[in-house]
């Protein structure tokens, strides 16, 4: 059997795109971000984080990296909580509520002043996503998306949209995977300092190839 061949030249634009979106992010966004986190950690806050699809497998790898990454003697443990993760309760929102609830309905049992809810939707415009954010905001927690393509709504909804610059959405993926990654190794170096990321970032490139 014939097959053609791979295309290095394909392979090779793939990266230099993603390399050039990756660019084009919002660095003094994204420490903003780091020091929320931090922030909540020190005092007990409680964080959810959603998304559908390939934003729900992102959302519970954050989860993840965040309960399990940070943990160290001393200091307090994340309280980080999935809400594509339990599969008995988002099924009966989705059934009896409706799928657009699914994430405003969990939120409304558990979200208190001060939490933080970071909603990662490609679009900005996944209706459940969206109704998650205005429960939040309506009961004064801190926002945060990530977004790609033109923000939709969500990235005006939001106290910080961390915008991926990009139509296409397998590097718009990529990319919110590697925020996650970024933000939570990030917390792990700061853990030794007191001093706000946000004034330290160095703006230096993020490069994904040699040189």
């Amino acid at each position: 059997m014939n097959r053609k061949g791979v295309s290095m030249e394909q392979l090779s634009e793939y990266i230099a795109v993603l390399q050039k979106t990756i660019d084009r992010l919002p660095r003094n966004l994204i420490a903003q971000v780091i020091d929320i986190l931090h922030e909540a950690r020190m005092t007990g806050r409680q964080v959810f984080i959603m998304g559908n699809g390939g934003s729900a497998s992102t959302a519970t790898h954050f989860v993840c990296d965040l309960a399990k990454n940070t943990r160290r003697d001393g200091l307090p443990h994340f309280r980080v909580i999935g809400l594509t993760d339990n599969m008995a309760i988002f099924s009966a929102y989705a059934n009896d509520e409706g799928y657009d609830q699914v994430f405003a309905q969990q939120l409304a049992n558990l979200i208190k002043p001060g939490d933080i809810v970071i909603g990662i939707s490609a679009s900005g415009n996944s209706a459940n996503v969206l109704n998650g954010i205005e429960e939040a905001k309506k009961n004064q927690a801190t926002t945060i998306a990530f977004t790609g393509f033109s923000g939709g709504r969500l990235g005006s909804m939001v106290d910080i949209n961390i915008h991926v610059d990009s139509n296409i959405i397998e590097h718009v993926e990529d990319i919110h995977l590697m925020l996650e990654h970024m933000i939570v190794k990030t917390i792990k170096e700061r853990e030794y300092t007191d001093s706000s990321f946000a004034d330290v970032m160095e703006e230096r490139p993020i490069n994904i190839v040699d040189a």
